[in-house]
């Protein structure tokens, strides 16, 4: 497999690694994507993360921006690291976890801001939550804002390791920059913490909620969850684990002006670092997520769905399922009913689509 080939339909910049996807908004005629990015190396932790960026108006022709947020202050000196972004009052701005290992809690929550989208600042009052609480852990990060009625919610993803439970807990404020903790929003037992939630609302009044959960000794997975939101509590009603990879991480959902609630993934994940001789991270194309007849479904967006297809060479099918080789690694395989499959392939990247998205596997090939 030529992974010095040019992917026509993933976004990825000219240089440098990147994983998760950060701050995916609409905002000032764009659709925005963030990044946690290190724009001199092309393996990571060589340098602090960064937030690399770019916009785009229809997710084919992406015009590369330069970096938005650098750790270049005292609070975040050891990375800008994964975060969300929200829109008030004509105003973008980015939450992140910002890290210093000096300090008691190494992982604090900070904001930046933009008029133009493009050039940020930062708040002076950072970090704006500057400690983990009680029911937390030094796992504090990938801070996920959302409006709720009249208040904004923070979901952020960390554990406790006494309990052997990886959590969300919840803050809220009314101007985005003052937060009042809330409590534990959710909780997984057997985990080491959970990573990149996302909270968005959803139809009939009801919200969907995402987030990476890693257990103790089995594969991480992606969660997508809708129910109800009350008083930072969530209550599920539907579930499922949609992308199944093997080759992903880290996905963020957004709720764009059309009312779809997107879902854009890094691929291949961490597992890949050092992989090739530059970095082959790259994004997903953005699925929408959608709830009907009780199932949850994640499927390319109207936009995109002519790139879809019936077969691809990456692909076999087989008496009960399909099987698709991987360079050098065990193969996909699935067994189960399929009533539909489509395929988006754009060189080294195939992303498949089970039964309208009811499943989703993103494959390195």
């Amino acid at each position: 497999m030529d992974y010095s080939k040019k992917l026509r339909y993933h976004y990825r910049p000219q240089k440098g690694w990147v994983n998760d996807p950060n701050g995916l908004v609409y905002f000032d005629g764009y659709y925005h994507l963030f990044y946690q990015h290190a724009p001199d190396f092309e393996i990571p932790w060589q340098q602090p993360m960064h937030w690399g960026h770019a916009r785009t108006k229809d997710f084919l022709y992406w015009e590369e921006l330069p970096v938005a947020l650098y750790p270049d202050r005292e609070y975040d000196q050891n990375g800008c690291f994964s975060g969300t972004a929200a829109v008030k009052d004509g105003v973008l701005y980015l939450f992140y976890a910002s890290i210093h290992s000096g300090m008691e809690s190494p992982q604090t929550i900070s904001v930046a801001y933009s008029k133009d989208g493009i050039h940020f600042e930062k708040y002076e009052g950072n970090p704006v939550i500057d400690h983990f609480p009680a029911t937390g852990s030094k796992d504090f990060r990938d801070p996920a804002v959302c409006r709720v009625g009249d208040m904004y919610y923070c979901i952020i993803a960390s554990a406790n390791p006494e309990a052997r439970e990886g959590r969300l807990i919840s803050y809220r404020s009314d101007d985005l920059l003052h937060w009042e903790y809330v409590g534990i929003m959710r909780a997984w037992s057997e985990c080491r913490d959970t990573e990149c939630p996302s909270l968005v609302p959803a139809d009939n009044g009801r919200y969907l909620l995402t987030t990476s959960v890693r257990p103790h000794g089995a594969r991480d997975y992606f969660r997508a969850m809708y129910g109800n939101f009350t008083d930072g509590k969530f209550e599920i009603l539907n579930e499922a684990e949609i992308d199944k990879g093997p080759d992903q991480y880290a996905g963020q959902v957004f709720h764009d002006p059309k009312g779809r609630n997107l879902l854009i993934s890094w691929a291949p994940g961490w597992k890949y670092k050092g992989y090739y001789e530059r970095d082959i991270g790259c994004f997903s194309v953005p699925r929408e997520f959608k709830c009907e007849g009780g199932k949850i479904t994640a499927y390319p967006i109207k936009e995109l769905q002519y790139l879809l297809k019936d077969e691809d060479p990456c692909l076999e099918r087989t008496e009960n399922g399909f099987r698709v080789e991987r360079t050098n690694r065990e193969p996909l395989v699935y067994e189960g009913e399929i009533r539909d499959l489509k395929i988006l392939r754009d060189e080294y990247i195939a992303e498949i689509f089970v039964n309208g998205g009811e499943e989703v596997y993103t494959v390195l090939l």
